[in-house]
């Protein structure tokens, strides 16, 4: 008997962290939301190491801040925060997720960043979604029964920190206030005047001001408002030029 426990999503939103998907690509998943796509979220770990909160406070923050994106899905895989590896075992863990979801599009951390996990993640996430497609390779679901294999039809890679070229823009004119009201869901991470917690890179008011200044310059070189990037993996086709802006 094959599993039932799937949920057919149209786009995953794969993190290392909780934040890094509302950062990386909060736009784009409300957009997706309003023209009908079924959207889920997948956060790797906890992000336990990081100076500010607790793993489990970032649980709580995550799930509220799914709500507030409206998401259909979110889970967390619980690896090891830092100390996971591109290896057979955190393969596995994700394989089982795109699986489980069965998206068409997956989005994922950047290629290259200031974190190193972020980078990782993003070649972790990749191996993942083609080895998904292999039929040799067996997952269990929750109870325990075989997993259809599945590969989502490409691989996109939101950029954080680090300004990378963009191979795309999706306009996320309309949803920007939306997709910051979704990063401050996340309290203990970012700028809070009457936090007793420990400076950290994304703490300041300028990290944020940062986050919605990549959105003008995304949005201003494609003629929108606010913008959000993303690098691909392989060719881009269309079925015809009109899909173009």
């Amino acid at each position: 008997m094959q599993s039932n426990l799937t949920m057919k999503l149209n786009l995953l939103a794969i993190g290392v962290h909780p934040d890094d998907v509302e950062l990386g690509c909060g736009g784009t998943i409300l957009s997706h939301l309003q023209l009908g796509h079924k959207v889920g979220i997948v956060d790797l770990t906890q992000g336990e190491l990081g100076s500010r909160g607790s793993g489990p406070l970032r649980l709580k923050e995550a799930e509220a801040a799914g709500k507030i994106l409206g998401v259909q899905a979110r889970e967390n895989l619980g690896l090891a925060d830092g100390f996971f590896e591109n290896n057979k075992e955190s393969q596995l863990a994700v394989i089982g997720a795109i699986r489980k979801y069965q998206p068409d599009i997956i989005l994922c951390n950047a290629p290259n960043d200031r974190h190193p996990d972020h980078g990782r993640s993003a070649k972790l996430v990749a191996d993942a979604a083609f080895l998904s497609g292999l039929i040799r390779i067996e997952t269990l679901d929750e109870n325990g029964l075989p997993q259809q294999h599945w590969r989502p039809k490409v691989v996109y890679h939101y950029i954080q920190a680090l300004f990378i070229k963009p191979d795309l823009v999706v306009d996320v004119t309309g949803y920007m206030d939306q997709k910051m009201e979704s990063v401050l869901a996340y309290r203990s991470q970012f700028y809070d005047p009457n936090s007793k917690e420990p400076d950290t890179f994304i703490s300041s008011p300028e990290f944020l001001d940062m986050v919605k200044a990549r959105a003008i310059e995304f949005g201003t070189i494609i003629g929108a408002q606010y913008g959000e990037g993303f690098i691909a993996n392989r060719y881009i086709g269309v079925k015809d030029l009109f899909h173009l802006m």
